[in-house]
């Protein structure tokens, strides 16, 4: 629920359109519904701008199930509903609950859209340096998506080869917020950084050699970029990158 799903129902009521008793039906659960294994926070759309994000590893199907099915009852929310960190496994139930439901294999994300509306106001590019990167990438993209942005990407564009960043130069400038998601030595976000005067968003992967330490390597390298306007979210964090992303492409 949103402010203007607020406004709605205050005014069905002062209308006399909505019963007072119906009102307090649709709001009781604010802020939050407590499932004894979880409490789902239903006031965080009205208080950021988008509802709560299901984590979904170490969670049971039936758990997954539960919130989903809880969220789904709230019958004033039109916000898409996203679990990250899933599988087919998960996936399964949720189905049930709804036909629009989609697992995104690569990026392990369920979503379940009841709005396609577009909410930021440029667009939101998601860069890859190579094709390991692309789950983590994709993650971002879906997430972005989900979140009410227009999303382009391009993926294996690392500085090993440089010229196939370069061909990409008009979609780069363009782009009101920059995702870039890089092993290695992570070296692709400052590169960008240093072509752009938007903000770039910075995604360390798990991907590389021994020296590369699941991607802190690429952690560190991007904490220390000479590029001004990078910065850096946790190891694989596609999610977290997309959601920072969405909210700057907002203001």
């Amino acid at each position: 629920m949103n402010q203007s799903d607020l406004l709605k129902i205050l005014e069905s009521v002062k209308a006399g359109v909505l019963a007072p008793g119906e009102a307090i039906e649709r709001l009781k659960h604010l802020p939050f519904e407590d499932l004894g294994f979880a409490k789902i926070d239903h006031h965080r759309a009205l208080r950021q701008g988008f509802a709560e994000v299901i984590f979904g590893k170490g969670k049971t199907p039936q758990q997954v199930a539960a919130i989903v099915r809880a969220m789904l009852r709230q019958k004033d929310s039109r916000h898409n509903i996203l679990v990250t960190r899933a599988s087919a496994k998960l996936f399964a139930p949720v189905k049930k609950l709804n036909r629009a439901a989609k697992f995104h294999a690569l990026s392990g994300l369920i979503t379940i859209e009841r709005s396609a509306e577009i909410t930021g106001k440029g667009t939101i590019l998601v860069a890859s340096a190579g094709t390991s990167d692309i789950p983590v990438a994709e993650e971002a993209v879906v997430t972005a998506e989900v979140m009410g942005n227009k999303v382009e990407h391009f993926y294996d564009v690392g500085v090993a080869g440089i010229h196939r960043l370069l061909a990409h130069s008009e979609a780069l400038m363009r782009a009101r917020v920059v995702i870039v998601c890089a092993g290695m030595e992570g070296a692709l976000p400052s590169v960008v950084g240093g072509l752009l005067r938007v903000p770039v968003v910075a995604v360390p992967t798990s991907v590389g050699y021994g020296a590369s330490f699941d991607g802190l390597a690429a952690l560190l390298g991007m904490l220390n970029s000479c590029a001004s306007n990078v910065s850096v979210v946790n190891i694989d964090n596609g999610f977290g990158a997309a959601y920072v992303a969405s909210m700057i492409n907002r203001l």
